[in-house]
């Protein structure tokens, strides 16, 4: 199912235009469109999930959080996928605390509605665990990459998340939020961020980033965006990969 030119169109979430056209059709009247605000929290780690989102243009974030407050990104989610895959594993509870990190709209469908699908069809199964082993490897990625690498190599493998997951190579999202993800402190991320602008591949200003060299971003990250990014190309069909 191709994608419209109306930037709120359900289709426009890579994982809705990938279901069979039935099951688009079955669900396309339980879709709600809603604004996703930055630092909104769509739900809090170990709270139970009423709803699932599928993001049209903005980036959701999933953080662990610590007793003391203290947070640290392990994946992001944008219009390749779903927030709230843990429904379709069978828990209805997230570890995990997730948060807008960067402003635009989703859809969101109540929780029984998306396990009843799941129950019933194969083709929506198959399709949501190749997306979970991707998820995964993001994870894992994440994780490794914020302890070996750093604070200007995990920002470029942010940035070039984001901008796979946005129509285009502007991003909504401040430093203090970048910082927070990455589990460092924002000085860190400011003069990461100067680097980047002093070099002309970004243009920062007022919590928003322009993208203007993606190649000298991808020659400075570290091997962690492309080993996600080739899974990812792996994993799921070419229209959720790209």
């Amino acid at each position: 199912m191709a994608m419209l030119q109306n930037p709120t169109n359900p289709l426009n979430n890579k994982l809705l235009s990938a279901l069979p056209a039935a099951m688009y059709e079955r669900l396309l009247p339980h879709l709600q469109l809603i604004a996703m605000s930055r630092g909104q929290t769509l739900y809090e780690a170990g709270e139970r999930l009423e709803h699932v989102y599928f993001p049209i243009n903005a980036i959701v974030s999933l953080l662990n959080v610590l007793e003391n407050g203290t947070s640290g990104e392990i994946a992001v989610i944008g219009n390749e996928g779903i927030v709230g895959i843990a429904l379709f594993l069978g828990d209805p509870t997230m570890p995990t605390r997730a948060v807008v990190q960067s402003a635009g709209y989703g859809y969101r469908l109540t929780g029984h509605l998306f396990k009843e699908e799941c129950a019933h069809s194969m083709p929506l199964q198959q399709l949501l665990l190749r997306y979970t082993a991707a998820l995964l490897t993001q994870m894992g990625q994440t994780a490794a990459c914020n302890r070996h690498h750093s604070v200007d190599q995990q920002l470029c493998r942010r940035l070039l998340l984001s901008l796979d997951r946005l129509p285009s190579n502007e991003l909504d999202m401040t430093q203090q939020l970048i910082a927070k993800s990455l589990g460092v402190r924002r000085e860190g991320v400011s003069e990461a961020a100067g680097k980047l602008q002093h070099a002309g591949l970004i243009r920062y200003r007022r919590g928003h980033i322009t993208v203007l060299d993606r190649r000298g971003l991808e020659a400075r990250a570290c091997e962690c965006y492309q080993v996600v990014r080739k899974e990812c190309c792996r994993l799921l069909p070419a229209a959720l990969a790209h």
